[in-house]
């Protein structure tokens, strides 16, 4: 074996996870404010993008700029459309470096906030949650997340903040931690959140949208909600099967109420459309309960299935030199 050969790379100080769905009016704009970004540091780096389907353009711009940039920049291209949080699985089950940094590709967290994570990251900190000052979102948006952190927290006992910021950091520790979770559907600063011993929440910059449109419509954030919280605490079913036998006893107590009645007072028809009212709500919260259960069971039927997380199609990066044989 030739013993001058060259050995493998050393892995960077930091890892950049960028996932990309149809940001083709983004990509060039991020490219020329991040790699001077994360050159400022003044540490050693990688940038992880993978492509989770795009059908614009977004592939062919990620080649030119891995082109531009060969040595810190990696493309991770999968089958299809897999979701935001199995694309960044894919780049985590990728990134060598010993702190991992999750951001969006579409400019609204602009890349230059990346010192700050570093620099709390520096000082001891093992997770970098961060909360989005003057969010640029739309009203509803803001007053929606307001109310879904505040219900998560209650039922989870995951504290953030902010759980929509998905500029975070995550150290080695956490990233390996996450990489043997074998849940199919999870939400990953939430798991960072729960593996860190010494979390913290720094505040940071966000920009408006410049370009493009937000891949979250009301439905998927919905969605996201529901996967949050009943898969990670078991208080929605035990708040319905608290409230099942309430409503039971109260229903009991109610029939009992209305057979005294008739025997002393008689037969009301009056009453009857409030005893339909009373019918049609205990309907509906069993309906919902019914729901939520499903939400469960279907969590249990995605899992044992055992289906990838994602499929690759293709990855894009420099060849390292190999030791001769």
């Amino acid at each position: 074996m030739n013993t001058n050969a060259l050995v493998t790379q050393a892995a960077p100080a930091i890892s950049i996870v960028i996932p990309v769905y149809n940001e083709e009016s983004c990509l060039r704009d991020l490219s020329a404010r991040l790699y001077p970004a994360l050159d400022a540091l003044q540490r050693s780096y990688e940038v992880i993008f993978i492509d989770d389907g795009s059908k614009d353009k977004s592939v062919a711009l990620l080649r030119e700029l891995f082109q531009q940039r060969p040595a810190q920049t990696r493309i991770v291209i999968l089958r299809g459309n897999f979701g935001q949080h199995a694309a960044i699985m894919a780049g985590f089950e990728r990134a060598r470096g010993e702190f991992i940094i999750t951001l969006d590709a579409d400019l609204q967290n602009p890349p230059e906030e990346i010192a700050k994570l570093v620099a709390s990251y520096e000082q001891g900190h093992d997770y970098v949650g961060t909360v989005r000052i003057n969010r640029q979102d739309l009203w509803w948006r803001r007053k929606a997340s307001l109310l879904m952190n505040w219900i998560r927290e209650k039922i989870s006992g995951i504290r953030m903040t902010d759980q929509g910021c998905m500029l975070r950091g995550y150290s080695r520790d956490i990233v390996d931690a996450i990489n043997q979770t074998r849940e199919v559907s999870t939400f990953l600063p939430a798991l960072g959140s729960m593996y860190a011993l010494r979390g913290t929440e720094i505040q940071v910059a966000h920009d408006e949208r410049l370009s493009g449109e937000s891949k979250y419509s009301l439905y998927k954030l919905i969605r996201l909600n529901f996967d949050l919280m009943t898969g990670f605490s078991l208080v929605p079913l035990q708040f319905f099967s608290m409230a099942g036998i309430v409503i039971s006893l109260l229903s009991f107590a109610f029939v009992v109420f209305l057979t005294i009645r008739r025997l002393v007072v008689g037969p009301e028809a009056e009453g009857l459309f409030t005893l339909f009212a009373i019918v049609f709500l205990l309907i509906g919260i069993t309906l919902f309960g019914i729901g939520l259960l499903g939400e469960y069971i279907g969590r249990i039927y995605l899992q044992v299935r055992k289906r990838p997380k994602y499929l690759i199609d293709a990855v894009v990066e420099a060849q390292q030199d190999q030791p001769d044989p």
